[in-house]
Formats: structure tokens, C-alpha cells, sequence
């Protein structure tokens, strides 16, 4: 009995002395790796909750609201563009792993088989599609007016020569279409939670070279909290490290 009142007083001054820390993030790989690193930051403090999204919008929106206090979703360039395009002010805390984007197929088993007029997708939003068309690119698949143009939108193709049909839909839904269409281009976390395996089912994928690392996201209001600090130091432990490489055997890559 003495024992269990000891507990239930440890249990009563942790949540007395735990900092909360609520992050958004989306399901694969986000969540899973949050949800890892939790008992650590129990032990220094940090009550760390998880709400998951399965969009890119309303995780910056609430935390740019106050609403939470961080997310965990996207890259730099998407960050940088969604700051310019609503007027928030979010910044980076830190870098944590990459999903390199990849092209996938349920018709076809190489790009060079891809049929002339070939209906195409890829994500709708501006950092995505650039970076979709610069993948394309590099295949050979169509040529841009500036290679290196992360922002390249479909007008910005110079050479299209199997005439491919490339439509731009939000990133969350390009799984669903996969069988209706002859190619797909891909983000990992959306790929893995439809059950692909990018280092097996891509066609083509971005090699280890991409600029696109996944970072940690707050405000400048609260991103040197101690609680922040923490929660970045653990996403950079060796456990996390180990965690992703055997996890996800390299369709997430740790950037650290």
C-alpha cells in the first residue's frame, strides 16, 4: 500500500513540475518519431503531446495562433513559402531527417516506359511541385527554363517531349489516385502511410543530396524555451538515429 501512494505521489509531482509541450505533426514519419523520443522527455520534465494533422496548412496556422507550440511536418523551403504567402512568422529549431520525394507507378515499371501523354500528378503546393518537376528533370523525364528554380511551376517547362499530362493535387491525396493515373510523385511520409516502400516502389527518388530536411517548427517567442531545447536534443540523440535507420531502412534518413 506504502508503495502505491509513493507512486501515485511521483505520478502527482511530475504533472506538478512537467512543462507541456504540444506539437503538431503528421502521422508518418512525424508522429511515430515523436512519440519515440516521449519517455525520455518525460524523465527531464516536458509532458510532450502529440496532435496530429493530415494536412500542411493548420499545423503552422495554430502554432503561428498560439494555439500549439510547435509542429513537425515540413521542410525549410515550405516553411519559407508559407511565410511569405500568409504573413506568419514561424522559424526553424532544427533539422532532424529527410524523405526524399519519389516517383511512383502502378502501370509502368521504369520511366522510360512511360507512354506519350501520360497523365501525371504532383503536389499542389509550390515548394512540392517545384521540387517534384526538378525530380522529373533530373530523370530526363522534361527539361525546365531554369534548372535549379526550386519554385518551377508547370509554365516553367521548356521541353516536354512525350507530352505528359501533369496535373497538380494536394499532397495528402496523390496515394489515392496512384491507380488512375501512369505516374505519381510522391512524399515519403504520404507514401510510407499508404503502405510503399520508397526504396523498393519509387521509380526515380532524391538521393541523399537534397536540400529538403524536415525540421522542427515554433515561434520566435518560444523557440529557445527550455522545454524547446530538450525536445530538439532528443530528436538529435543517438536513439533517434538508430530509431529511424532501422525503422524505416532508408526511406527516412536521419540529418544529423
Amino acid at each position: 500500500m506504502k508503495k502505491l501512494i509513493a507512486a501515485f505521489a511521483a505520478v502527482a509531482a511530475f504533472s506538478a513540475h512537467a512543462e507541456t509541450l504540444t506539437v503538431a505533426a503528421t502521422p508518418v514519419p512525424h508522429a511515430e518519431i515523436l512519440e519515440f523520443v516521449k519517455p525520455a522527455l518525460a524523465k527531464e520534465g516536458v509532458d510532450l503531446k502529440v496532435k496530429v494533422f493530415t494536412d500542411y496548412i493548420q499545423p503552422n496556422v495554430q502554432v503561428a495562433e498560439k494555439r500549439l507550440d510547435a509542429n513537425f511536418f515540413q521542410h525549410q523551403p515550405y516553411l519559407d513559402e508559407f511565410n511569405k504567402a500568409k504573413g506568419t512568422s514561424l522559424v526553424a529549431v532544427t533539422g532532424v531527417h529527410l524523405e526524399p520525394l519519389g516517383a511512383y507507378s502502378s502501370k509502368i515499371k521504369d520511366l522510360k516506359d512511360l507512354p506519350s501523354g501520360a497523365n501525371v500528378v504532383i503536389p499542389n503546393d509550390a515548394t512540392n511541385g517545384g521540387r517534384a518537376l526538378l525530380l522529373l528533370a533530373k530523370a530526363g523525364v522534361i527539361t525546365l527554363k531554369e534548372p535549379n528554380n526550386i519554385l518551377s511551376t508547370v509554365k516553367d517547362i521548356a521541353q516536354n517531349p512525350k507530352d505528359l499530362k501533369i496535373r497538380e493535387l494536394e499532397a495528402a491525396t496523390i496515394p489515392r489516385v496512384l491507380t488512375q493515373v501512369d505516374l505519381a510523385l510522391i512524399n515519403t511520409n504520404y507514401a510510407l502511410e499508404a503502405k510503399l516502400d520508397p526504396s523498393k516502389d519509387a521509380l526515380v527518388i532524391e538521393g541523399k543530396d537534397s536540400p529538403y530536411v524536415n525540421i522542427l517548427v515554433s515561434r520566435a517567442d518560444n523557440k529557445d524555451s527550455e522545454a524547446m531545447k530538450k525536445l530538439a536534443a532528443a530528436l538529435h540523440s543517438p536513439e533517434v538515429k538508430q530509431f529511424i535507420t532501422e525503422k524505416y531502412k532508408g526511406a527516412v534518413l536521419p540529418a544529423f
